[in-house]
């Protein structure tokens, strides 16, 4: 079996299930990556993440968005997941390609 199987499986889930991953950064300087809801309003100032994880710290050589087109490296620090009911004051939202995710969720 592919490793990388359970992490595609589990992207076509999401997908499935109307969710879409999503990078939001913050005012307090937060960087988050999780899902929201296919239809949710990306221009609000709070908004719920599922399975959201914090980048603590990334080792990109391209920057931030580096992280929502390749996703993070081995050189990149990534909390355990969570739920976020609220998130407050969001500066910005990026979406994250089905490959970038796939190694967000197996940081």
């Amino acid at each position: 079996m592919n490793p990388a199987a359970p992490a595609i499986l589990a992207a076509a889930q999401d997908a499935a299930s109307g969710m879409r991953p999503i990078l939001v950064t913050t005012k307090h300087r937060g960087v988050f990556a999780g899902l929201v809801q296919a239809d949710q309003d990306l221009a609000a100032p709070t908004m719920a993440l599922k399975e959201a994880r914090m980048a603590i710290y990334w080792n990109t050589k391209r920057g931030l968005m580096e992280l929502c087109q390749a996703g993070p490296n081995s050189g990149s620090r990534i909390s355990a997941p969570a739920d976020i009911p609220v998130l407050h004051d969001i500066t910005a939202v990026f979406d994250i390609s089905p490959e970038a995710w796939i190694k967000w969720t197996a940081a």
